[in-house]
């Protein structure tokens, strides 16, 4: 089922501001540092313990962060993105050559080294979107 989620990308404190939001909204939280990930030989020494993917869920309810940046770096207030969980191959680029339209696309469609199809883009309206499709995920 396709679905969109609220992905918020933090200035270092992922962590902190995560675990806030599960003491007010409850649920199961996850977090995965840059530290023992895929990535971690790519980043710099002082980030290993921050926060690369957390996601908070209960119920139909999933908010998302990260420590990780966009290119030019971290700008309070524009530091929301719209992560679009797609349902198919055929769905995800669709979704992503449409709304890459005019806009400005920061990272391909590619594999991921979660296992899934992963692409970032800013619409020609300024939103962030993050599209996932993951076709190991159940329907």
């Amino acid at each position: 089922m396709t679905q969109i989620n609220a992905y918020i990308n933090f200035e270092g404190n992922c962590r902190e501001v995560m675990t806030f939001y599960k003491e007010c909204l409850g649920g199961e939280l996850n977090m995965q540092t840059v530290e023992g990930s895929p990535i971690e030989a790519q980043c710099p020494a002082g980030i290993k313990h921050h926060i690369l993917h957390a996601s908070l869920m209960k119920d139909g309810l999933i908010l998302m962060g990260s420590d990780m940046q966009e290119p030019g770096g971290f700008t309070k207030g524009n530091n929301i993105a719209l992560s679009l969980n797609c349902s198919s191959d055929e769905e995800i680029k669709a979704f992503f050559s449409k709304l890459s339209e005019g806009g400005r696309i920061s990272h391909n469609l590619m594999q991921s080294f979660w296992g899934a199809t992963f692409g970032v883009l800013t619409d020609k309206y300024g939103i962030r979107w993050m599209l996932n499709y993951d076709k190991n995920q159940p329907a």
